[in-house]
């Protein structure tokens, strides 16, 4: 099991693109919660970013909507971004 942390940037973003539609926030939850029981969970397709995110890792909540976040320890993430593909890479 992991800890999430939320950056403040990632607040920012849920409110802006999550809250308000209904089918991804119920996806941003059931993928926050698989997230935390497994990271490298299948249906999650977590992989880690190159180039000018080299570091960061992200993982699908949907199609076109990605969670970049980073490990801080083995026990605990640092949620940084959400959005679509070209949002967030």
């Amino acid at each position: 099991m992991i800890k999430i942390s939320w950056d403040q940037g990632v607040k920012r973003a849920y409110r802006k693109k999550v809250k308000n539609d209904a089918e991804l926030k119920d996806r941003f939850w059931d993928a926050a919660e698989l997230f935390e029981k497994d990271p490298f969970e299948h249906r999650l397709r977590t992989h880690k970013l190159t180039g000018k995110l080299d570091g960061l890792w992200a993982f699908s909540i949907s199609f076109d909507c990605r969670v970049i976040f980073k490990f801080v320890s083995k026990a605990e993430a640092l949620l940084i971004d959400i959005g679509g593909h070209d949002e967030v890479y």
